[in-house]
């Protein structure tokens, strides 16, 4: 298995390889975490562009993609700890945090925890947004589980990522068939633990009660037609709600809603995304 961008391997503390790319030049870095059981491909339409202006960083977290899926204490705490040391590992600087849903909370979590590892933050569709109480998680929990189920064959692979999208489901095509050829590489059960520990920590590591913690610049960028978040189970509100007042918690944060796009925002409205990146860096 082998991306379209050159493939770089690190070895951080605990036998813990992490796989990345690694493209572009310039003053600034931008450093890509992608969402549940993704992989760092899931940037490439935003790379491809940013890459002319800015060094483009994107990894493979812990056990997803072609990193190495030793065993480890999957989950929100776990992937910030390992991206905080690939950051000291690799020297990085002058540096944006840009997380898609699950990599979206990675990324506040980290900044919670270490606030001057970067200058700023750019969200797309970020998971963290939601309160849960213990009935909200056991309800999540299970209609979660069984999302880790049908996704841990390439049907249920292929049904999990065009839902994730609005109209243009086709665009998912890519991902799906290199997210189907990483699934086979892993050890059998070895992918579904890493899912369920991934999902139970999503649930039980909540940020929303530290977002005021989070004081440098956010860009936070929805489709207007997300349908993972928020949790329809439990929240019976608007995706632009949920991420209005979750914006209004932090000091210096911004929310962009994209019209006839889902969660896949980055990948269905690249252009869009692409443009309010560079106006953000530019502007701070």
């Amino acid at each position: 298995m082998t991306y379209s961008y050159k493939t770089k391997f690190i070895d951080l503390p605990g036998n813990n390889q992490v796989a990345y790319v690694d493209e572009g030049k310039g003053e600034r870095t931008l450093l890509f975490i992608h969402g549940l059981a993704n992989y760092a491909m899931v940037w490439k339409k935003n790379i491809d562009y940013l890459k002319q202006f800015y060094r483009c960083i994107a990894i493979d977290l812990p056990g997803n993609g072609l990193s190495g899926k030793e065993e480890h204490p999957y989950g929100i705490k776990f992937y910030a700890k390992s991206v905080y040391e690939f950051i000291q590992a690799l020297g990085l600087k002058n540096l944006t945090l840009v997380g898609h849903s699950m990599g979206g909370q990675v990324a506040m979590t980290l900044i919670i925890k270490h606030p001057g590892c970067a200058e700023r933050m750019v969200l797309c569709a970020p998971a963290g947004f939601e309160e849960f109480t213990p009935m909200d998680r056991l309800l999540s929990s299970n209609a979660l589980h069984l999302f880790s189920y049908f996704s841990s064959d390439e049907n249920g692979l292929r049904q999990a990522i065009e839902h994730s999208f609005y109209h243009q489901q086709s665009q998912g095509e890519s991902i799906i068939r290199e997210l189907a050829g990483i699934m086979k590489t892993y050890k059998l059960n070895a992918y579904r633990k890493m899912v369920d520990a991934s999902i139970k920590s999503l649930l039980y590591d909540s940020v929303y009660d530290q977002l005021g913690k989070i004081k440098l610049p956010v860009l936070v960028i929805f489709g207007r037609h997300d349908a993972l978040i928020p949790n329809k189970l439990i929240h019976f509100t608007t995706t632009e709600r949920l991420a209005t007042d979750a914006v209004k918690k932090m000091p210096d944060a911004r929310l962009e809603m994209l019209s006839d796009s889902g969660h896949f925002v980055h990948w269905e409205k690249a252009d869009e995304v692409n443009k309010l990146i560079v106006q953000f860096i530019q502007q701070q």
